[in-house]
């Protein structure tokens, strides 16, 4: 299992257009197969910071949702950028 997790800074005015620009793509991953979850979310105490939250069963999947066919973009500038991949190797309840 795959976690890709981070975060995105956007302009504060432009935060809103951002996550309404990609809520087509969170749609289409969340049907992808392979895709256990999908999320970009506005930050609670951050005006400019957007949460990225994905679980993937595996690197083929993530790559052939990635690779795929999307829908075209037209996105604000990112100011910033940290996202992370991390492969799981065990899973239990919290």
């Amino acid at each position: 299992m795959l976690i890709i997790a981070g975060t995105l800074h956007v302009d504060p005015s432009d935060r809103d257009r951002y996550l309404s620009g990609v809520a087509e793509v969170t749609r289409l991953a969340r049907a992808a197969p392979g895709c256990l979850d999908f999320n970009q979310s506005a930050d609670q105490l951050d005006p400019t910071r957007i949460n990225v939250y994905e679980r993937w069963e595996s690197d083929d999947h993530l790559h052939r949702f990635r690779n795929g066919d999307g829908p075209s973009l037209e996105l604000p500038p990112l100011r910033d950028a940290t996202v992370c991949k991390y492969r799981v190797a065990g899973v239990e309840e919290a």
